[in-house]
């Protein structure tokens, strides 16, 4: 009975942030863009003059987390610093400063004196379930209001008291400094799965919801919104791979793989690493010599796992490696391609043929050539944060999903005399 009754709860508690959140919407569609990039830029300075109250929040968060017993690599991503709050301010300021894409362009001439336009349209209302990451609070809110949309936020339990301080003490009063409605971005405060169960069954209110986190808990997620109708851009699994080939540079290897091993919690952080087979005896020793310095696990042939085993998601494994082999570059693309989740995939090559084999054959979001696969991110590609990496082989958003991702496309029909004053929202 009482599992019933938290899931009446949760239910109506999404229901609510959804009401509240489809309520403020059409303001946010209708909003300046000046009004919108002030709004970011206000919660910079907040995120600046409430840092105390964030870091207390969020060290009891870290506190109760550690107490219940849980990885180091969970606790990294669920603990903010001065530094991290630093990062985020500069986000926010970064992402207020680029221009919004014209919520109009015309795309040809029709028959008649008519003329056919693109209309970007915001979805109205989008929620987004995130695992236990403060941070994640405020890239997403941002990018919601960057792109006109209001939104429902849940994340994991264990960071509601440091999601709550930032909903309540940061986003909600910086739009209301804007002049904009701080209902446009709800938290969902009833913590456990039936939240996130709620949150993708209610495609009325809620039409689209960006689903991150673990990647057995979002596909089920996934399966469940699509049960319910709701459409979702959903960041399952990670891991990312580095091939090294018998052509590159053993230092500048060393130091990619060491750069893609800095935080083990993340899901663009090396999972899988391939060695080119002529210079396996060379290259291998060098790399647990690191591994072990860095106090990283190597799994090596033969394996007792699936290759691409996403070393992040794995309680009590997660400062791990998967080293194979591959005869070149085109059978470690196509590695890459069958046995992992398709994130992203970087060379270590001086021999520019073999560096365009591998680009060539590799499909996923994000490929690299004498770089670390730890780029494959928002910030660090597009100067923009993100609210996930999405790795489905479709059509749309592809790889770091961004505010201008956040839009539904309208073919407009006006006649030609009147094609600058038909209507639309601001921006």
């Amino acid at each position: 009975m009482r599992a019933e009754e938290e899931a009446v709860e949760a239910d109506a508690a999404v229901q609510a942030a959804g009401s509240a959140a489809r309520g403020a919407a059409p303001a946010f569609r209708d909003a300046s863009d000046d009004a919108l990039d002030d709004a970011l830029r206000l919660i910079a300075r907040r995120l600046a003059d409430q840092a105390s109250a964030v870091l207390d929040a969020n060290a009891d968060d870290v506190r109760a987390a550690r107490a219940d017993g849980l990885p180091d690599a969970f606790v990294d991503r669920l603990a903010l610093d001065a530094d991290r709050i630093a990062a985020m301010a500069r986000q926010l300021d970064a992402l207020a400063a680029i221009a919004s894409p014209p919520s109009k362009t015309v795309v040809r001439d029709l028959p008649g004196g008519l003329v056919l336009q693109e209309w970007r349209r915001p979805v109205g209302v989008i929620g987004a379930n995130f695992e236990a990451r403060p941070n994640v609070v405020v890239d997403i809110a941002s990018q919601l209001i960057k792109s006109r949309n209001a939104g429902v936020l849940r994340t994991g339990s264990s960071a509601i008291r440091s999601a709550a301080i930032l909903v309540d003490a940061v986003v909600g009063p910086a739009l209301s400094a804007a002049g904009l409605d701080p209902a446009a971005v709800q938290l969902v405060r009833v913590p456990g799965r039936e939240a996130a169960a709620a949150l993708v069954r209610h495609p009325r209110l809620i039409p689209l919801v960006i689903l991150r986190g673990s990647g057995d808990s979002t596909r089920a997620l996934a399966r469940e919104a699509a049960l319910h109708g709701v459409r979702t851009l959903a960041h399952a699994d990670g891991g990312a791979v580095i091939y090294i080939d018998g052509s590159a540079d053993i230092g500048l290897a060393l130091q990619i793989i060491e750069r893609s091993l800095d935080r083990l919690g993340v899901c663009n952080r090396l999972n899988l690493l391939l060695v080119q087979r002529g210079c396996w005896d060379e290259v291998v020793p060098q790399v647990t010599a690191l591994t072990d310095k860095l106090r990283i696990a190597v799994s090596l042939p033969p394996h007792r796992h699936p290759l691409g085993q996403e070393w992040a998601l794995a309680e009590g494994a997660v400062a791990t490696i998967t080293i194979a082999p591959a005869q070149g570059p085109v059978e470690a693309a196509e590695i890459a391609n069958r046995e992992t989740s398709g994130l992203a995939a970087a060379i270590i090559a001086a021999d520019e043929a073999a560096a365009r084999r591998f680009l060539d054959i590799y499909s996923g979001t994000g490929s690299f050539w004498n770089s670390s696969p730890r780029l494959l991110d928002g910030f660090a590609l597009l100067s923009l944060p993100e609210t996930g990496i999405n790795v489905d082989v479709v059509p749309g958003p592809r790889g770091p999903v961004t505010f201008r991702d956040l839009y539904l496309r309208q073919y407009v029909v006006v006649p030609r005399a009147h094609q600058g004053t038909a209507g639309g929202y601001s921006g």
